[in-house]
C-alpha cells in the first residue's frame, strides 16, 4: 500500500471535488495537509475538508487566498512550512474553468485564467523549491486536462493553459531532478463534481440531465471520481514512484484521439 506517513502535503483548491479527494486520500495515507480555498466563500467548505482530514488522523490547516497574487501564492507555502516545518509533497489543483472560446473572450477574462492555471503553480513551485531541497527532496504533482492536447471551441483560454502546465511540468522536471524533486502531471477526463455541476448549470444553463447523457458516452458507465484522481495523484507523490518524473498521466476512459465530442 502507498505510504505517505508523516508527510507535509499542500493542495490547492481543496474546498471540494478533486482537490478535497485528494486531501482526505492523501490523510488515509498518512500526511498532514494544508488546505487551500479562495476568497472567504470557500471557508465554510475548507473547514469541512479540515475536519474530514483531521478525522483520518494527521494534522490539518486551513489557508484562504487568490492564487492570482504572487504575494498569496509565496505566503501559501510559507504558511505550510510554519505550521508543519517543511514541505514535501505540492499539488497544483486549483483551477478556473472559465468558459471563453478565442474569437470572443475578453483579455482580462484570458489573463484570470492564466493567473490561476498556469502563474500560480509556477510561482508555487518556485517558492516551494528551497523547502523540498532542504527536505533532501519532494514531489509535485500538477493537475491538467485531457483539453490539453487540443480542448473544446469554448475552453480556449483553459485548454491553452493545461497544455502550457504540461510544458511547465516537464521543463521542471528536468530542472528540479538534480535536487531529488520530482515533478509530474495528472491530466484529467470528465469528472462529476460538484463544481461540474456547477458549471454546466450557471454557466452553461443545463439541469442534472446532462450527467444521464456524459454516462452514456463513458465505456465504464460513469465519470471520473475525485478518488480516481486521488489514487494517481497519491503513487506520484509517494516513493513508490521515486524514480518517476516528467510524466504525463492522461487519466481517461478512452485512448488518445478516440474521445467523442462533448
Amino acid at each position: 500500500m502507498l505510504k505517505l506517513a508523516e508527510k507535509v502535503s499542500l493542495v490547492t483548491g481543496a474546498t471540494s471535488g478533486i482537490g478535497r479527494g485528494i486531501a482526505e486520500y492523501f490523510a488515509a495515507l498518512g500526511s498532514h495537509v494544508v488546505v487551500h480555498g479562495r476568497d472567504r466563500r470557500d471557508w465554510s467548505d475548507g473547514l469541512e475538508t479540515v475536519r474530514r482530514v483531521k478525522a483520518a488522523g494527521p494534522q490539518a490547516e486551513y489557508f484562504d487566498g487568490d492564487l492570482t497574487s504572487e504575494p498569496v501564492c509565496r505566503a501559501l507555502v510559507a504558511f505550510a512550512v510554519e505550521r508543519f516545518g517543511g514541505l514535501d509533497i505540492l499539488v497544483n489543483n486549483a483551477g478556473d474553468t472559465g468558459r471563453g472560446d478565442l474569437e470572443r473572450i475578453p483579455v482580462a477574462r484570458w489573463d484570470a485564467i492564466m493567473a490561476v492555471n498556469l502563474r500560480a503553480p509556477f510561482i508555487l513551485i518556485q517558492a516551494s523549491v528551497p523547502h523540498m531541497k532542504a527536505r533532501g527532496g519532494g514531489s509535485i504533482v500538477n493537475i491538467g486536462s485531457v483539453l490539453a492536447y487540443v480542448g473544446e471551441q469554448k475552453l480556449g483560454a483553459y485548454s491553452v493553459s493545461k497544455g502550457g502546465l504540461m510544458t511547465l511540468t516537464r521543463n521542471a522536471a528536468s530542472l528540479l531532478n538534480q535536487y531529488r524533486i520530482r515533478v509530474n502531471q495528472i491530466n484529467v477526463g470528465w469528472t462529476l463534481t460538484e463544481g461540474e455541476r456547477r458549471v454546466k448549470r450557471e454557466q452553461e444553463g443545463k439541469n442534472d440531465d446532462w450527467i444521464e447523457q456524459a454516462i452514456a458516452t463513458r465505456p465504464f458507465g460513469r465519470l471520473l471520481a475525485p478518488l480516481d484522481i486521488a489514487y494517481a495523484a497519491a503513487y506520484f507523490a509517494s516513493g513508490e514512484s521515486e524514480c518517476v518524473t516528467g510524466s504525463v498521466l492522461d487519466l481517461e476512459q478512452y485512448p488518445p484521439g478516440a474521445v467523442p465530442n462533448s
